[in-house]
């Protein structure tokens, strides 16, 4: 933990410093050693949130970016369940920063405890199976409308450079239905005319907004069916949002800038309005 109540104020941690937890009121030690990440624990005893994992200087940097008067903020529940999220915004959006993997128990717990929740996960780990391919228009444009994309895979190149099919085209093939993205089936496909990216790419950068087609090697699927916003820290100054990008059900990340995600969590209500627009 980075705070504990000395003397009635919240403080940091600092040599031979004791203290009392925030949310159980048992007894803190501070540890400053000089291998070690400057933390609170408490003595003798687990951590009193089960939920909570070892700090990493990973998980303080993030915690940096936001007001100290945000971070490490305890919510108690109606039937006396209480925690520390990593940081609670003024707006009420919960942020919760993931280091290690979890089980799919924890994160819908998480989910259904916190509600107004979003994901920051830590992927540096994983970097190397997560391929990000060709823009994609804004799924709202005018362009993206007729369009339905091939989903991309590492081990069919052709796919991870852009190749789709217009919606009216197969409509022509099935002339007994009338067809949208929302009911296209991939059998309905058939017979239909494949175009490649480089055919509407003028169209596509006047519409980009940092949507792309991805492929996730050996996902860790606790994250694609989580119900709250994620985004996914490389190590650079761009995040990765997982969403979908139309009512096909084609998986698309969307990259957006860190500044823009803390901007959008410290002024909007709603995290699934954080960087959404």
């Amino acid at each position: 933990m980075q705070y504990a109540i000395v003397d009635g104020v919240r403080s940091k941690p600092f040599v031979d410093g004791k203290g009392c937890c925030p949310v159980c009121g048992a007894e803190m030690i501070a540890k400053c050693g000089p291998r070690v990440l400057h933390h609170w624990a408490h003595k003798g005893r687990r951590n009193c949130d089960p939920w909570w994992e070892n700090e990493t200087n990973w998980h303080r940097e993030w915690k940096s970016y936001f007001p100290e008067n945000c971070r490490e903020i305890h919510h108690l529940a109606e039937d006396g369940e209480i925690h520390r999220a990593d940081v609670m915004t003024p707006t009420g959006i919960y942020i919760e920063f993931q280091h290690s993997t979890m089980p799919e128990t924890e994160r819908k717990a998480r989910e259904a405890f916190y509600g107004n929740l979003l994901w920051i996960v830590d992927g540096r780990g994983f970097r190397k199976n997560f391929d990000i391919y060709h823009k994609l228009p804004h799924p709202d444009s005018t362009v993206a409308s007729d369009i339905v994309w091939e989903k991309a895979y590492r081990d069919k190149r052709g796919t991870t450079r852009g190749i789709f099919y217009r919606l009216t085209e197969t409509q022509r093939y099935n002339p007994e239905r009338v067809l949208t993205k929302s009911t296209l089936r991939p059998l309905d496909s058939l017979g239909r005319k494949l175009y490649g990216f480089n055919e509407i790419r003028t169209e596509v950068d006047e519409a980009y907004c940092g949507h792309h087609q991805y492929d996730w090697i050996r996902p860790r699927e606790v994250w694609l069916e989580s119900t709250c916003p994620v985004f996914i820290d490389f190590g650079n100054h761009l995040l990765v949002k997982l969403e979908v990008y139309d009512d096909y059900g084609l998986p698309c990340i969307r990259n957006v800038s860190k500044c823009n995600l803390v901007q959008d969590a410290m002024s909007k209500s709603d995290a699934r309005a954080v960087c959404s627009e």
